[in-house]
């Protein structure tokens, strides 16, 4: 079986060395395939966040139901993500696949039809949820059909892919809203997706499917998940912006959370086939990779989210301005991948993650000193840190993670590992949107007093104003004291923008501390089992 493939590892104790297993042609191309299908479900999550005003526009939404759009893919997405790993191993993975890579096709083009807000939602929940599937299946492939002196080269393609899509969603996105219209930012899935379905069918044979697993399927296992993590990322997406449990559906939702939660864990510990094998945390390196996965989503769809804000909202950019800002990011992961596929064969994956953290935070804390002033090229410099960091970290701690578990843990695993990193980036965008909430009123109203306490520049500030408004007759005062509160609250925003990228500074830096305590990841024994 290729799975065998992953435990062919280095000789010990002075025993010759195995020979390296080969991957066919055939295999490998159907992998890069596998890999583009995953590329395209992780596309999806972040390419509509600079078109929601068009979409908004084209189908009559209001600013609360046009949130949903963003939200409703990525709480069906957490939920398929961990299932993944059970439905392969019932289905083998080229039906998982197939059925992933097709759903989510259909679903985009579906999509694109939409005419209202309740449809599109619909659809993007579906499509969210089948399209998840590929996403953990990708990289259990990465880790069961390729031996581990192959990992090198693959390691950092599916890093890559992982944190290169989110990145260039909002670019790819503006562009195909400015030059055509929003429908295409799912009919661009269209002929890709018919490609890897029918690629997938033609030439996965990866394993074989197991249908006996049905009969013991948990299905109330997986009505608990659902339940948890569904209502888990509906409260950290809406809580933020709804006060959170001074808002009835988010304090109904907590309360469904926690019932799911202590039902989940319940089953997955009682179960006599778990809908998710939580054993895999008993691994060292899977808990440490996967700590670090999650801090690392925090980092991936935190910035991916506050760059774009803070070009809407202070510089007015349109969505094709925030794309090519947003490219710089995305085209140094690309240069990146090669350099961290080669640090990865010479260099301790502990350190690498320290460069990487380090990258990451110096770019953080050159955003701290953020003003309403800085445009591209002020952002050019901390969106290549950033891109630094992040391709550099994730090569080694997907290596850690999933690089030394035995072949049959693999599916599970991945599912879990993947969902770390989602769960990181709920948790992130919940945590930022609070502090720039918290940060926003709290500068509001310090600056609100130094005005009204009548400071000498501010009464000169609106006296100018108030002469420049003079064409406007009785009305000149009342227009420049509202200019003057837009440009206090401007400030304000932005420097509860600053206080953000102060905040993750210090996480990264932080994380520096925990690398000491990381046990360097070993080979796994060869012959560890197979499917």
């Amino acid at each position: 079986m290729a799975a065998t493939a992953a435990v062919t590892n280095a000789p010990r104790g002075g025993q010759p060395a195995a020979k390296p297993a080969q991957v066919s042609p055939r295999r490998t191309f159907a992998f890069f395939c596998m890999v583009f299908g995953m590329f395209m479900a992780i596309l999806d999550i972040q390419i509509v966040s600079a078109s929601l005003a068009e979409i908004q526009a084209g189908l009559s939404a209001s600013s609360d139901e046009i949130s949903w759009v963003q939200t409703s893919y990525l709480i069906a997405e957490v939920i398929m993500i961990p299932l993944s790993g059970t439905l392969s191993r019932v289905l083998s993975t080229r039906w998982m696949f197939v059925i992933s890579a097709g759903g989510f096709t259909f679903m985009s083009f579906m999509c694109a039809t939409a005419s209202n807000i309740d449809q599109m939602i619909v659809y993007r929940a579906l499509q969210g949820f089948i399209g998840g599937g590929m996403i953990p299946t990708v990289f259990a492939s990465a880790f069961s059909v390729f031996p581990p002196e192959k990992r090198p080269v693959i390691s950092p393609l599916i890093g890559l892919v992982a944190t290169l899509a989110p990145t260039i969603g909002p670019t790819l996105g503006g562009y195909l809203t400015d030059l055509f219209s929003w429908h295409w930012l799912f009919l661009v899935n269209i002929v890709p997706g018919i490609l890897v379905t029918i690629s997938t069918y033609l030439l996965v044979d990866f394993d074989e499917p197991n249908f006996e697993l049905f009969k013991s399927f948990d299905w109330a296992g997986l009505g608990f998940m659902a339940a948890f993590l569904g209502s888990l990322e509906y409260v950290l997406e809406e809580g933020p912006t709804n006060d959170w449990f001074q808002d009835e559906m988010v304090l109904v939702l907590t309360i469904v959370c926690v019932v799911g939660a202590v039902g989940f864990f319940y089953r997955a510990f009682t179960a006599k086939q778990p809908i998710v094998d939580l054993r895999a945390f008993t691994d060292r390196n899977f808990l440490a990779g996967s700590s670090f996965s999650f801090v690392m989503g925090i980092g991936l769809y935190g910035l991916t989210y506050l760059y774009p804000i803070y070009l809407a909202r202070v510089r007015g950019y349109s969505s094709l301005q925030i794309g090519e800002t947003m490219f710089v990011s995305g085209a140094t992961m690309f240069l990146m991948a090669p350099i961290a596929g080669f640090l990865s064969r010479k260099m301790d994956p502990r350190v690498m993650m320290g460069i990487g953290f380090t990258a990451f935070a110096f770019g953080t804390w050159m955003m701290s000193g953020l003003t309403k002033d800085w445009d591209f090229w002020e952002l050019f410099v901390p969106q290549i840190f950033r891109g630094v960091g992040l391709m550099i970290c994730m090569v080694p701690i997907n290596n850690i993670a999933l690089g030394t578990l035995p072949p049959e843990r693999i599916k599970n695993a991945s599912g879990l590992y993947n969902l770390t990193r989602n769960l990181g980036g709920a948790v992130g965008l919940a945590l930022i949107n609070t502090v720039l909430n918290d940060r926003l009123d709290l500068h509001l109203q310090r600056l609100r007093d130094s005005v009204n306490w009548g400071r000498s520049t501010a009464v000169e500030t609106l006296d100018a104003m108030t002469r420049n408004f003079q064409s406007l007759g009785s009305d000149a005062g009342i227009a420049a004291i509202k200019t003057l509160s837009n440009m206090v609250r401007r400030e304000a925003m932005v420097m509860s923008f600053a206080d953000v990228f102060l905040l993750l500074t210090v996480l990264f830096l932080g994380l520096l501390l925990a690398l000491p305590f990381i046990k360097r990841p070993r080979e796994a024994p060869a012959g560890g089992g197979g499917h």
